[in-house]
């Protein structure tokens, strides 16, 4: 069969616009790692802050992540036992899948091949990231002198929330049972927490409220569920956070005051996610 040279261009056309729409494979993830661009760019929460442990290391598509960020569509969210790779992923696939963009500081503690991959000799980096919708500026990321059985440390951008410059935190302290090596730690945060007026720390704290570890914490800031302080766990008024229902993550604010505050249970983590709208 012959065909005319127009047919052959059309052919040709089809091709190349099957080609752009299937996109290489993604390395991880699920779908592909290129998308079909969206037509509008979507608009964040300018007042919303979230934070999520996503979960380390766990068989989970970067796609998903993506999307469960993106049906909230916080103006800053930080994330705990992150690998780079993922966290690069998960905001490639907001702003190609979802019209959502970020800028991305990191605050890695830890090295590890076997939870972040690459090989022996250049493993992936492990620790905090934060995402946010306005550029940061005067990144920290610190280390805590005893991290307990795993390296553990905090980080800190400064960026807009409501409007307003504000310094954010996001931690991840020492795991179950490591009461006093998480008391030292929320020492060495709360004593960089208090040199702000207007502050937020997010974080897994491996604490529930009415540990004696975060008594410092407390001192300092008011957990962004208005509802929930050290006394209201013993009464059961602080949501859970967790798959086994305890309250280890939170979102302290200081000099802020709350408008809502949401727990989410997610299928993609043992932790859910969280997020609180502030009053500007």
């Amino acid at each position: 069969m012959v065909f005319g040279r127009g047919t052959r261009l059309f052919a040709g056309a089809v091709i190349v616009a099957c080609m752009v729409l299937v996109g290489p494979s993604a390395p991880s993830g699920g779908l592909f790692a290129r998308s079909m661009p969206v037509e509008a760019v979507m608009d964040v929460a300018s007042n919303r802050v979230m934070t999520w442990n996503i979960c380390n290391p766990c068989e989970v598509s970067n796609v998903d992540r993506a999307a469960e960020i993106a049906a909230y569509a916080p103006q800053v969210i930080g994330m705990q036992e992150a690998c780079v790779r993922d966290v690069e992923r998960v905001r490639e696939y907001l702003e190609s899948l979802h019209g959502l963009v970020y800028h991305v500081e990191y605050g890695t503690v830890l090295r590890s091949w076997g939870r972040c991959g690459g090989v022996p000799w250049s493993p992936g980096a492990y620790g905090q990231a934060v995402l946010s919708a306005a550029p940061m500026t005067d990144r920290v990321s610190v280390e805590y002198p005893d991290g307990g059985s795993e390296d553990r440390g905090y980080m800190a951008v400064t960026t807009m929330v409501g409007g307003q410059p504000t310094r954010v935190f996001n931690t991840h302290l020492a795991h179950r049972r490591q009461e006093e090596v998480r008391a030292a730690q929320v020492g060495v945060l709360a004593a960089e927490v208090a040199r702000h007026d207007r502050a937020i720390v997010v974080g897994d704290f491996n604490a529930v409220p009415d540990a004696s570890e975060l008594a410092r914490m407390w001192a300092l800031a008011e957990d962004a569920d208005p509802q929930c302080h050290p006394s209201a766990s013993l009464v059961g008024t602080c949501e859970t956070t967790t798959d086994w229902h305890s309250k280890f993550d939170y979102i302290f604010l200081r000099g802020i005051v709350p408008l809502e505050h949401r727990v989410l249970p997610s299928a993609y983590s043992d932790h859910h996610l969280q997020y609180a709208d502030l009053d500007d």
